[in-house]
């Protein structure tokens, strides 16, 4: 593994990077609340196939984090992934983009608005923007899950996760989830990258940022968000990885994506939850790469 900081935009942004530069570029982008660490388990199998590169996005970890909130709208974020692509680290697309949680609604977003630079999307326990909405407006079990939301969302949660080492953010990591993964010096390296001065308003500020609206348990939103539902369609081949005991965001979130990404590979694990890429990281990894030389899907 190999870091180093990049110029994107004008701003710094630190990335992790496995494998050979001459390969097929794979570009992952990790979720909340983590940063690039969190491919450290599924990297390395995937780096005899792809050159495996994955940012801090900014407001996590090493990069760039600015205070405001309009800094962390979609479109800006997704900036962010142009830059890193046309990088001479890069070196252009078209590239495969995987991405977890936020980082899938990152990764869906570049494939939606700049499909010439998406070759494949690979997507583990995250979700399209369309599906999650409808299921948050629901107001039934995705609307129950989703409410820490709202608490995020406030203007001084961040102070309220830094305390006590990040006790509360610890406990909302876990969410009734496997975390075993995460002890000892791992979970040291993550309370390093969220006590960074800005980084847990910064990441939290993603949250604040996103026009998404979630219903009250048992009451259904009365004006939901309208999205264009016609300009949100992913033309690249997709494969969706999805641990099946995700208690955040759940399996009814992703019914109906075939609408929207007409080449679309679903495998599921059963015996794994929404941080799949650490408790069956080779397993995932397995999945990957079978999908990639399938024999509709060679890789160049």
């Amino acid at each position: 593994m190999q870091t180093q900081t990049l110029s994107l935009n004008g701003r710094d942004f630190f990335v992790r990077s496995w494998g050979r530069p001459h390969l097929p570029k794979l570009i992952m982008l990790h979720g909340f609340p983590e940063y690039s660490g969190a491919f450290d388990d599924i990297a390395p199998n995937l780096s005899g196939m792809f050159h495996c590169i994955a940012p801090d996005q900014r407001g996590y970890g090493q990069s760039w984090t600015p205070p405001e909130v309009a800094d962390y709208t979609t479109s800006k974020l997704v900036s962010d992934i142009v830059a890193l692509i046309n990088s001479d680290l890069v070196g252009g697309g078209p590239v495969a983009v995987m991405g977890h949680d936020w980082g899938a609604s990152v990764a869906y977003a570049l494939a939606i608005t700049h499909p010439e630079l998406v070759n494949r999307l690979i997507i583990a326990n995250g979700v399209h923007a369309a599906p999650f909405q409808r299921e948050l407006a629901k107001g039934g079990a995705q609307s129950a899950a989703s409410q820490y939301i709202k608490f995020i969302k406030t203007d001084t949660s961040h102070e309220k996760l830094a305390k006590n080492e990040c006790a509360q953010l610890v406990r909302l990591f876990s969410a009734d989830m496997g975390t075993e993964w995460l002890a000892g010096e791992r979970l040291e390296k993550y309370k390093t990258e969220w006590l960074r001065p800005g980084r847990l308003q910064g990441m939290t500020n993603w949250y604040r940022a996103s026009p998404l609206k979630v219903a009250e348990p048992g009451t259904p939103l009365s004006d939901p968000p309208k999205l264009p539902l016609d300009k949100l369609r992913i033309h690249c081949d997709h494969l969706l990885i999805w641990g099946m005991k995700d208690t955040a965001v759940l399996p009814e979130s992703t019914e109906g994506l075939e609408d929207f990404c007409a080449k679309l590979t679903r495998v599921e694990f059963a015996d794994a939850d929404h941080w799949i890429l650490h408790q069956q990281p080779d397993e995932v990894a397995e999945a990957i790469v079978d999908w990639v030389i399938g024999d509709d899907n060679i890789i160049p």
